[in-house]
């Protein structure tokens, strides 16, 4: 494939129109847009095919395109086990802010699933229940963005082992800030990896040349 984007916001219109009117002429053609990445890309029959679009893109819709590989986009994953302590307060005139948790984040082991794997493990109260939540939204979150390169991290377990909470100066944005801050110093330790994406594709070849 090819990532394209127009040269000026007034080919911006005219591109896609051109697009979709060499698309409908073409059934070997496509265009995607990357939900990640934002960008255009256009595939075909080979570099030769991809080179003539952009070239009737300019004689016959007069648009301008730069044209590049598509951006890649990758994941983040963990590889290590650790147990992190957050303490978030802040005191400033008046009520205060408070959240204490210590938390268990390690590797998802079922290669099925993805995203977060939630465990609350807090026994007696140290955490009011209504609080929880927010830790796992704060964790869940903060996924989006892993600390390697920003990519998503796409998949790890979180236990909620223990913690404790002010009578007053706790909130569920408190906990859910905690959780946050957690994630950005544990990660680091958690010895997090860059994942490439893997093509998928099936070969189809007659039984004699097997």
């Amino acid at each position: 494939g090819l990532a394209i984007e127009p040269k000026t916001q007034a080919d911006q219109d005219k591109l896609g129109i051109g697009l979709n009117k060499l698309a409908e002429e073409d059934p070997t053609f496509r265009v995607n847009t990357d939900e990640e990445t934002g960008q255009t890309v256009i595939s075909g029959m080979g570099e030769l095919h991809l080179d003539i679009i952009v070239d009737r893109l300019r004689r016959e819709f007069k648009v301008e395109v730069n044209q590049g590989a598509p951006q890649v986009s990758y994941r983040e994953d963990i590889t290590a086990p650790v147990e992190h302590r957050e303490v978030y307060k802040k005191q400033s005139g008046g009520r205060g802010k408070f959240a204490d948790i210590y938390v268990k984040i390690s590797p998802q082991d079922d290669q099925e699933k993805t995203g977060l794997e939630f465990i609350n493990s807090i026994k007696g109260g140290n955490i009011p229940r209504e609080f929880i939540p927010s830790v796992e939204k704060g964790f869940k979150e903060s996924m989006k963005n892993g600390v390697l390169a920003g990519y998503p991290v796409e998949a790890m377990k979180v236990e909620l082992i223990d913690g404790s909470f002010h009578a007053v100066d706790s909130d569920s944005l408190s906990f859910e800030l905690a959780a946050k801050m957690a994630y950005r110093e544990a990660l680091k330790k958690c010895r997090p990896i860059l994942l490439e994406p893997i093509m998928k594709i099936e070969v189809v070849t007659p039984e004699e040349n097997m």
